[in-house]
């Protein structure tokens, strides 16, 4: 008997996520899936609510493959046919598998590039993100408990706590916390190998409860795109087309990423990365991730952007919801955690701490630190 625990998070995904209405196009993208029980309760509910549903689905080896033998002519082909299908839908789910994470890993930078700039920007930066009604996830297997250090079983206790949370409870909870960042002009982050100031004047704030991600819980905004100074060191490991790095370290002036290393990882592809384009240099986001019940790092970008007492900064593109203007073909979110098992840490709005050591100094915001 399948677990009933996909149901609630079927549930969610088509009722919270995606508010399928009558009449609405889903697309289902399956990356890499071992079971099919979640893709086939979001169909019965889609189909249930009147919405019609097209299902892809996908093999990130084979991808592998089409990327690394690819012309630019198969680019943009590819790109131009999976366009035209996202300009139909007004829903997309992307439920991946986590089979191998480091798939891409040896795929040369130029094929990288020529996929990134014919078919990830025009399909999902220019198309299904702006315009659909969208959520991605990974789903639980051996791969990803192994990522986290969990048995499979005590992982996929974990998967479901962390994303069947109640989305609604979460999404008052953050309200507090986005009036507190809309409010503020200046922010000021400090903490081990960091010590980081920006602007977020005038740049919209947005809370994420269960909308586009699951797990969900942060509040996103983007700094002014030359305001950026100062230092910061990442402690959370990070994996970005395929590769790993650990204990990257950046510094800034005047918005731009003037230097850029790593404790472990390929210094010269984090460089090249960083220089896939102009817009790769700066920064398009900046997030504090504040989900009760990950606390752990798992090189999974999906649960370690919403670490409870973490924030993200992100080299490359922004968001069109809180656009400060950057664009690239990137979009590369870096975690710091500041608890202090991680080395804590500090961000202050206009010279005022708001949350030390990765707990929130306010009582309004307090319900967002870890359980």
């Amino acid at each position: 008997m399948p677990d009933p625990r996909w149901d609630a998070l079927a549930e969610i995904l088509v009722t919270h996520s995606t508010r399928l209405e009558p009449g609405d196009n889903l697309l289902i993208e399956c990356f890499d899936l071992d079971d099919d029980t979640l893709p086939r309760r979001i169909i019965q509910r889609a189909a249930g609510r009147g919405a019609r549903v097209l299902l892809s689905l996908r093999s990130q080896r084979l991808q592998r493959d089409l990327i690394r033998l690819g012309s630019e002519d198969q680019f943009r082909l590819w790109g131009e046919l999976d366009r035209a299908r996202m300009d139909q839908m007004t829903a997309y789910l992307g439920l991946r598998g986590s089979r191998n994470i480091n798939e891409l890993s040896d795929v040369p930078d130029d094929k990288l590039g020529l996929f990134n700039t014919y078919y990830t920007k025009p399909v999902h930066f220019e198309r299904r993100i702006p315009h659909t009604k969208w959520c991605v996830l990974r789903l639980p297997g051996p791969s990803m408990a192994q990522q986290a250090g969990m048995s499979t079983d005590a992982f996929e206790s974990f998967y479901f706590d962390a994303c069947t949370l109640d989305y609604g409870r979460l999404a008052r909870a953050l309200r507090p916390l986005a009036e507190r960042i809309n409010a503020a002009r200046e922010v000021h982050i400090t903490g081990p190998e960091t010590d980081l100031r920006f602007s977020i004047a005038g740049i919209p704030v947005i809370p994420c409860a269960g909308e586009h991600n699951i797990p969900d819980g942060e509040v996103f905004t983007a700094p002014v795109r030359d305001s950026v100074n100062g230092h910061i060191r990442f402690n959370t490991p990070t994996i970005y087309q395929g590769s790993s790095f650990d204990g990257v370290r950046l510094e800034f002036q005047d918005g731009r990423i003037v230097r850029a290393n790593c404790q472990g990882g390929d210094v010269a592809k984090l460089r090249r990365i960083l220089a896939t384009d102009d817009g790769a240099a700066y920064i398009g986001e900046w997030s504090i991730g504040c989900h009760p019940r990950i606390l752990h790092p798992m090189r999974d970008i999906l649960f370690d952007e919403k670490i409870a007492g973490s924030f993200h900064l992100t080299p490359g593109n922004a968001y069109e919801e809180a656009d400060n203007g950057n664009r690239s073909k990137i979009h590369w979110d870096l975690v710091q955690i500041q608890r202090p098992e991680y080395g804590g840490g500090t961000i202050a709005f206009d010279g005022v701490p708001i949350r030390v050591d990765g707990r929130f100094v306010d009582p309004e915001l307090q319900p967002l630190d870890p359980e």
